[in-house]
């Protein structure tokens, strides 16, 4: 690219300088000519009017009057003729017949051979022509002062082709700088790196392109994160079934007397929690971490959950409750996200907690807020390391709890902290905007 920037721009002053030179030098070498033609006119009529006197005497015309009559450095001849064409005096290396005869008719003319440049003027006496002085002067001397005038011209073409040089090499380099360096960042880019960034090169179109890669990188930077983050977080959520399942098939192996077909049964619910949990984090991935948003019965979703919790919880002699005030609004949200938002928050406080364990359902400031509670100690670490994203947790509490973060902020939700001991994490909703409105009243307890 800089070549050909560089190249068409010499070609360009090339060309121009071409079209403009010939023309000039053409004009230049006529008005040289021209300008010549008429300097040996006026030394022929000066001439004509010093020997006049002696033309019209008849005397001997004094050869000095026909040397130097040209400037400095000019080498001019002059002779002198009468009125009948007879040279009287000088010299002529050529005669111009017709111009000698025009000025013998009393006309000023001049004329060029291959060689010479002449002029002739009549001498007059009154109104009498009585003769006609010739000059010549050789074409060399206004070729050597047109060579002098075109080599400065061509000095000043070449200037001018190396200042379009130079100009074509700057403004290339300034071109295909800001080019290379999006080359650079593509090339950064298809290899993984989405840090890279371009440098504004000064030229609105190409800082377009830059910005819109920018863009793109910090887009895919963010997709890749969160995918990343996002597979982590999963992999934590298909731990739990997965121990679950083996844990009972171990149980089974052990009992080996024992009929194996409520282990079966019991293996196959897993089995289909199991498939369940990965279409529904499947679904979610592929819809940016949050599906599709509809109206959600709280009462009817607690209810379908219930049972895999009272019996995760009952292996170790806890309790659950479920409890959905009354005038509860329905949430908009996603089911697939809130339904694993709450797993994630049972699952932390059935491996990590103690005591029965509260899912409750109300109404908070315009919002759904479900509180997740249980009896435990609650967390020895700050509460805002809680849902950060550490997999060298020695304690095990806040596995997958970055996900539910991320699974309700997708929802335009909420998952916090409220009570650090006994631990309470409360998830707000939106409502759905056309809830019914029911009347407040005592809470209806749906498992227990």
């Amino acid at each position: 690219m800089r070549t050909r920037i560089i190249a068409l721009a010499v070609l360009a002053s090339v060309v121009a300088t071409v079209l403009f030179a010939v023309p000039l030098g053409i004009a230049v070498f006529r008005h040289l000519v021209g300008q010549e033609r008429g300097h040996l006119l006026r030394v022929a009529n000066d001439v004509a009017i010093t020997v006049a006197d002696d033309v019209e005497a008849g005397a001997a015309v004094d050869p000095d009057d026909l040397t130097d009559v040209g400037d400095d450095g000019e080498d001019i001849t002059a002779a002198v003729f009468d009125e009948d064409g007879d040279r009287l005096a000088g010299t002529a290396p050529v005669r111009d017949e017709d111009v000698l005869a025009g000025a013998l008719d009393g006309d000023i003319k001049a004329g060029a051979d291959d060689d010479l440049l002449f002029a002739a003027a009549p001498v007059t006496h009154g109104e009498d022509i009585i003769g006609a002085v010739l000059v010549s002067e050789s074409r060399a001397d206004v070729y050597g002062e047109l060579a002098v005038t075109w080599t400065g011209m061509a000095g000043l073409a070449t200037v001018a082709v190396t200042v379009a040089w130079l100009v074509g090499r700057r403004q290339a380099r300034r071109l295909a700088q800001p080019l290379e360096d999006l080359e650079e960042s593509a090339r950064r880019l298809g290899d993984g790196d989405f840090s890279v960034r371009s440098r504004p090169g000064g030229i609105p179109e190409i800082d377009s392109v830059g910005v819109a890669l920018d863009s793109t990188a910090a887009r895919l930077d963010d997709l890749i994160t969160r995918e990343r983050a996002f597979s982590a977080d999963a992999s934590h959520q298909l731990r739990t079934p997965l121990a679950g399942l083996r844990l009972r098939l171990e149980a089974a192996l052990e009992q080996a007397d024992a009929d194996p077909r409520p282990a079966i049964a019991a293996s196959l619910a897993d089995a289909d929690r199991l498939e369940a949990i990965i279409d529904e984090l499947l679904l979610l991935a592929r819809a940016g971490q949050a599906g599709h948003a509809s109206r959600i019965d709280l009462g009817a979703l607690l209810g379908e959950l219930a049972p895999e919790w009272e019996a995760r919880l009952a292996l170790t002699g806890r309790d659950l409750v479920l409890r959905v005030d009354q005038g509860t609004p329905d949430p908009l949200a996603s089911p697939a996200a809130v339904r694993q938002v709450l797993a994630v928050l049972v699952d932390n406080a059935t491996a990590h907690g103690a005591g029965t364990v509260t899912v409750a359902a109300r109404e908070g400031s315009g919002a759904v807020a479900v509180d997740v509670c249980d009896e435990g100690p609650g967390l020895s670490e700050p509460a805002g390391m809680v849902f950060a994203r550490r997999a060298d947790r020695r304690d095990g509490h806040g596995i997958g709890l970055a996900l539910a973060r991320r699974l309700a902020e997708a929802e335009h939700g909420r998952l916090h902290l409220t009570h650090v001991s006994p631990p309470v994490f409360t998830l707000l909703l939106p409502a759905a905007a056309d809830s019914p409105d029911e009347p407040a009243g005592s809470a209806e307890i749906l498992q227990g």
